[in-house]
């Protein structure tokens, strides 16, 4: 389980496809605390270290074909920086809210508006029952907590504050990419036992 409180950001310095699978050699101050089989949210994707190289400051994991199909993970290239999480600490503080690491799906960000000060991001996504927003509530964009307004049975708007803004992967993103999105695990069972 993680948080969606970004520790730091990754490079990816290396793609390799086997089969349907593809390989992601990672960079990142952390690696040499990694442990191989250990859980790291990339890009809020969990994903499994299979492999460390902690001279090199480097982990190894890999993407199946489901979640290259439900996830931006396809596009990743070598030198794209991605945002890293570490799985939640038992006795760790709950800064953000519950994020599985399990990618509901991606979303096309539309805008980015500088608000000097803030940057407000609109994202658009395919609708269905269980991807449910709310004024003021959750969602997990690449790995990153945040709170939603503007909310449609399609799209959502958030507002980054700059310390967000410079320490993950928001300051690339620009309108027509694709993000991957993680609705928040609450309103998901709320929406499955309405549906009943």
């Amino acid at each position: 389980m993680f948080t969606g409180i970004v520790e730091t950001l990754g490079t990816i310095t290396a793609v390799h496809t086997q089969g349907s699978n593809r390989h992601f050699t990672v960079a990142s101050p952390f690696a040499a605390e990694l442990q191989i089989d250990q859980s790291v949210a990339h890009d809020g994707v969990c994903l499994t270290v299979v492999a460390l190289d902690a001279a090199a400051g480097t982990h190894v994991v890999t993407a199946i074909d489901e979640t290259l199909q439900k996830t931006n993970l396809g596009r990743w290239a070598a030198g794209r920086q991605v945002n890293l999480e570490r799985c939640l600490a038992a006795n760790g503080r709950f800064d953000g809210h519950i994020v599985q690491g399990h990618v509901d799906l991606t979303a096309v960000c539309e805008s980015v508006a500088d608000q000097n000060g803030s940057w407000l991001y609109r994202f658009r996504h395919e609708p269905g029952p269980s991807r449910v927003t709310v004024e003021k509530g959750s969602i997990c964009i690449n790995g990153t907590s945040l709170t939603c307004f503007d909310s449609t049975d399609d799209s959502f708007a958030v507002a980054i504050i700059p310390y967000t803004y410079e320490h993950t992967t928001f300051q690339h993103l620009r309108p027509g990419d694709l993000v991957n999105l993680e609705f928040d695990i609450v309103g998901k069972y709320v929406a499955k036992m309405l549906g009943r």
